[in-house]
């Protein structure tokens, strides 16, 4: 493994020789091509230093390579934080700067592959292997090889245009960045009993000034607080006591805002929201600090908006381009097909949402380009976006403007960073303490990948306050190495998708296994809470949140907290279980019994500080009507067994598409239980014990009660069989079955 290597001209060089001053703590490396380059060393008690200090010379010298660095070291691979793991011991790798990039540079956009592993024998090409067991790697400052792993990291020198494959673009214009090359980038490498990394980590950070951010005086990557769980409403001034009561409700202490402002680029905020701009969302702000919450709002990164003001009416230059032309004759401020000289940045079509062209102080949307010389742009639109129809010259500069499948455009790297300080401005003024990095890769339309992404958070970092640095949440939907010492958690996985239960499940449990080998807080994601919404769905996001100690988005609006009928259990839940959760109360044991998505829980207060954890052995059946021959019986059987005596058999029971009736359930072949009622399409029997069940409407509004013979429920330990039949309105009729069988389980209490 080399320390440092260069790149020229395509070529990578290793170092032929070294010397090193002890002295001056300085090293010498020679390669071929007589270029020497000088390194300073410096070592701690905890970790090693190593810098580029310069370069003999510089002609064709792409960029210099870090490693990578071989280990047999396999056990856990922390790739973005850039940790391996043993059995007792890790070797660690950290960027000690934003333009030392931890990662190899496999993709000139500077942009981490993710490969799926599934055979760990064939890992050097970084091809995804087929398969279903794998694990998602996004590769960076680690990466698992075909004997341990590796560590590695390079930094880019950016002193001319580049042409690279980007953001779906098989052409696109990587500018020209002015940050001093390859001279300065630093790395710091470490090795550690393996119980002390994240301890060591953090001293690193402090010794060395990376960010290092705390929450009330703990640092986020240790602080309980970091893996919060949070409200998600669409509050306003006139409405903000209103939210507050439900967070409270809800037991929870950070109240966020998911679409606050108006425009992206300049942050304007909704006037019919917050109608004075800032001092209102202010007032908030302020008004939730008085009772004991935070707030926090959602950004998209660099997203422009259409509407916002680096937009319309005067285009600002330093929107991200594609590429650019020269117009080969002058238009009219009428024209509607425009010459151009070269077409090769014009007719790319993947990721053309907005089809809009830039020329001086006007946005032109175009529909085609010509399929053959002389090019033109067809079917034109002048004066796009509310800018201005001009004529202009021969020669005069056409772009072609990058934008986002949310109909938005992207910024270049000078614009990011003053979009970044937007958001710090705001943050700096009201006093917001939680944001969420949503569509941080729209800053790859600086040509610098995960270079751009870092620049803009690094930016929005360094503008806050130290008030604000004292106490804040940062999460984002993705991370990269250098991000993860100033962003708090990732937490991502949308709700909108499926069912409260299927939305991205697996993409979100895969998350847990990420984030705990790059020494992450644990995040769920999103949940959306509807006017449909049961206790039981609620408690199965619950339990896995207890499971992996990960926090979760409860998103919810006013029209479905109002509907559900359930609304005021469903925040008491919230906020026991997540009591429980941030006080240390679950036992290894329980969590990782409720690490199963098909395990079920029930958590019932007991005392101050402790609960009851009910274990929930759930059986579901979709019962539909099919045709059978005359006299064969049309009941569904269902076979399970018990772990214990003293189980309680509850039961749900929804019609679907239609009417049921004459509902039988048969207990062991021989105990009976009939409800004669009809059932009508989308109502619900709920049964949680006792002589009576419970109607609901498809929004869990109570509207009856039916007799039940309980005692005809009692089951022992052992294997059992229910035998379910209905009657069905129509053919398309079904009735969907869960039986639950409640076992108290240990007592959870209170660390």
């Amino acid at each position: 493994s080399p320390l440092m290597s260069i790149r020229v001209d395509s070529l990578i060089l290793a170092p032929e020789r070294a010397a090193f001053d002890a002295g001056d703590m300085e090293m010498e490396l020679t390669f071929p091509q007589g270029l020497i380059a000088k390194l300073s060393m410096h070592a701690s008690t905890t970790h090693v230093t190593f810098e580029l200090l310069e370069l003999n010379k510089t002609e064709g010298v792409e960029m210099i390579l870090w490693g990578p660095y071989h280990t047999t070291l396999n056990e856990v691979i922390g790739e973005t934080v850039g940790v391996v793991q043993g059995k007792d011991f890790s070797i660690g790798l950290q960027a000690l700067n934003p333009k030392t990039l931890g990662g190899y540079p496999w993709n000139d956009n500077d942009c981490m592959p993710q490969i799926n592993i599934f055979n760990q024998d064939d890992l050097s090409d970084m091809k995804e292997t087929p398969g279903k067991d794998y694990v998602l790697y996004r590769v960076e400052a680690a990466k698992p090889t075909d004997t341990g792993s590796s560590l590695q990291a390079y930094c880019r020198n950016r002193f001319k245009d580049r042409l690279i494959e980007n953001l779906n673009h098989d052409r696109y214009i990587a500018p020209s960045y002015e940050d001093g090359g390859v001279i300065g980038s630093k790395i710091a490498l470490f090795g550690t009993p393996r119980a002390e990394t994240l301890e060591t980590i953090g001293k690193i950070e402090v010794e060395e000034g990376l960010p290092h951010p705390e929450l009330d005086g703990v640092w986020t990557k240790i602080a309980p607080e970091a893996a919060s769980a949070y409200i998600i409403m669409n509050f306003s001034k006139n409405d903000i006591d209103k939210a507050i009561e439900i967070t409270q409700k809800a037991g929870l202490n950070y109240l966020y805002h998911d679409g606050p402002f108006e425009t992206w680029g300049k942050f304007k905020l909704h006037p019919d929201r917050f109608p004075n701009g800032v001092e209102d969302l202010k007032y908030c702000v302020e008004k939730a600090k008085a009772a004991g919450l935070k707030m926090g709002v959602h950004t998209l990164s660099n997203f422009i908006t259409t509407n916002d003001p680096y937009v319309t009416p005067i285009p600002d230059p330093r929107l991200a381009k594609v590429g650019s032309s020269t117009l080969t004759g002058a238009i009219s401020k009428t024209q509607k097909e425009i010459p151009i000289a070269f077409p090769g940045f014009f007719n790319q079509f993947r990721n053309n949402h907005l089809k809009t062209v830039q020329i001086n102080d006007e946005l032109i949307r175009y529909g085609s380009v010509s399929e053959n010389a002389p090019w033109t742009l067809l079917d034109c639109e002048r004066g796009a976006f509310g800018t201005t129809a001009s004529p202009h010259e021969a020669n005069d500069t056409i772009s072609k403007l990058i934008d986002h499948g949310y109909k938005v455009f992207l910024s270049n790297a000078d614009l990011s960073k003053e979009m970044a300080r937007n958001i710090a401005d705001i943050f700096n003024e009201t006093g917001l303490r939680q944001i969420s990095f949503d569509g941080l890769e729209g800053n790859r339309s600086t040509g610098m990948g995960n270079y751009g992404e870092v620049l803009f958070t690094q930016t929005w970092f360094d503008h806050l306050n130290d008030d604000i640095k004292s106490h804040y949440i940062a999460d984002a939907s993705r991370t990269s190495h250098y991000f993860w010492h100033m962003y708090t958690r990732m937490n991502w996985g949308e709700p909108w998708y499926a069912g409260f239960r299927e939305s991205q499940t697996e993409y979100r449990l895969k998350n847990q296994a990420y984030f705990k080998r790059n020494l992450m807080p644990g995040m769920l994601g999103w949940f959306r809470m509807t006017a449909e919404t049961s206790i039981e769905d609620i408690e199965w996001m619950l339990a896995r949140s207890a499971a992996f100690d990960a926090g979760y988005a409860f998103v919810v609006d006013y029209a479905s907290l109002e509907t559900n009928q359930h609304t005021d259990q469903i925040l008491q839940l919230i906020g026991e279980w997540e009591q429980a959760r941030i006080s240390g109360s679950f036992s290894e044991e329980q969590k990782q019994l409720m690490e199963d998505v098909n395990n079920e829980y029930h958590l019932e207060k007991f005392g101050d500080d402790s609960w009851y954890l009910y274990h929930i052995n759930s059986v579901k059946y979709q019962h539909k009507k099919i045709e059978k021959q005359p006299g064969e019986p049309t009941y569904a059987t269902i076979n399970f067994e018990l772990a214990q005596d003293k189980t309680q058999f509850h039961f749900n029971l929804t019609a679907r598409k239609g009417d049921i009736s004459n509902i039988t359930f048969e207990v062991d072949n021989f105990k009976n239980v009939n409800i004669p009622i009809t059932l009508k399409s989308g109502q619900t029997i709920k049964y949680t014990g006792g002589i009576m069940a419970n109607i609901y409407d498809k929004n869990w509004n109570e509207i009856g009660v039916v007799p039940i013979e309980f005692h005809r429920f009692a089951i022992a330990q052992g294997e059992h069989t229910v035998n379910f039949d209905c009657e069905f309105s129509d053919a398309e009729t079904e009735a969907a079955l869960e039986l639950r069988f409640i076992q108290k389980t240990d007592l959870v209490k209170q660390q």
